[in-house]
């Protein structure tokens, strides 16, 4: 059973990565976002080619694998994003579907569909009375308890955050006190776009990577923005980690259905509480 936490924690964590950015573009700027899963998915098969570079050295290529999203987390919110502001949601979701799509064929392109064998970074395990448990799975549910209270410590006592915060209740109310929100959603969407790299890099040593890994997580995320509240940091984080239990309680008994729970949860939650789009 603790194997089963440890695994719905790790889920979780990941889940939380790739999430927070949905919740703050999908709350805040009503954009319905597939490109989060490129942006995932670059970040990981940059780290591939940098560890190889680094003679397989994690923690160096990890790093610049989310910095070398950064730029093009800037130049789909520039050139895309930012014109379909205040749009129909079928505009966002048909226009970044697409940059999903050639980003997958661009992947498929430079670096092949066959997949990536990558193993444990750390390759140590926590000796636990009769338990052993993997450190890096450990030190993934760590980085995102201490994202979370970083990102509360940014948008309640950054000047950024804050606006960012008064923009989730009431963004035209913003716009009145003559500040420029696009600007600050834009810093908002790239941070969102790292998180989603760093959420790929941790996960890619326990996972499958190849072309299509990102939308399988996408989906999941949006479940855990729905679930949490749209541009609800704390439910957000709550979501995540209860749909990862989810899966892994679910995975315990019937491994098929994994997935299934969790958008099952998401219904229930709906039907309860419809969102307004």
């Amino acid at each position: 059973m603790i194997y089963t936490i440890v695994y719905g924690l790790t889920i979780g964590a990941i889940l939380y990565f790739i999430s927070i950015g949905l919740s703050l573009t999908f709350g805040a700027m009503r954009v319905i976002n597939f490109a989060h899963t490129l942006t995932y998915t670059i970040g990981v098969y940059a780290l591939i080619t940098l560890v190889t570079f680094f003679k397989w050295y994690f923690l160096p290529g990890a790093i610049l694998a989310v910095l070398v999203v950064i730029p093009i987390g800037y130049v789909i919110e520039r050139f895309i994003i930012r014109r379909l502001y205040g749009e129909s949601l079928d505009y966002t979701f048909i226009a970044t579907f697409a940059v999903a799509l050639i980003g997958v064929d661009a992947i498929k392109w430079i670096w092949g569909v066959n997949p990536y064998p990558m193993s444990d970074p750390i390759g140590k395990y926590l000796m636990f009375w009769d338990l052993t448990l993997p450190i890096y799975r450990i030190i993934i549910v760590i980085i995102a308890i201490l994202l979370f209270f970083v990102l509360n410590i940014f948008f309640k006592k950054t000047i950024v955050g804050k606006i960012v915060v008064a923009a989730l209740e009431d963004k035209d109310g913003v716009r009145c006190l003559g500040v420029n929100v696009d600007k600050y959603f834009s810093i908002v969407f790239i941070l969102g776009s790292a998180l989603a790299a760093l959420g790929g890099v941790l996960y890619a040593p326990i996972s499958s990577v190849h072309p299509y890994m990102g939308v399988s997580v996408l989906l999941l995320s949006f479940a855990v923005v729905i679930v949490g509240g749209m541009g609800n940091l704390n439910g957000t984080f709550l979501s995540a980690f209860s749909l990862g239990m989810v899966m892994s309680l679910t995975a315990r008994y019937w491994s098929q259905g994994a997935e299934t729970m969790v958008f099952i949860v998401m219904a229930i939650v709906l039907i309860f509480r419809p969102i307004d789009i």
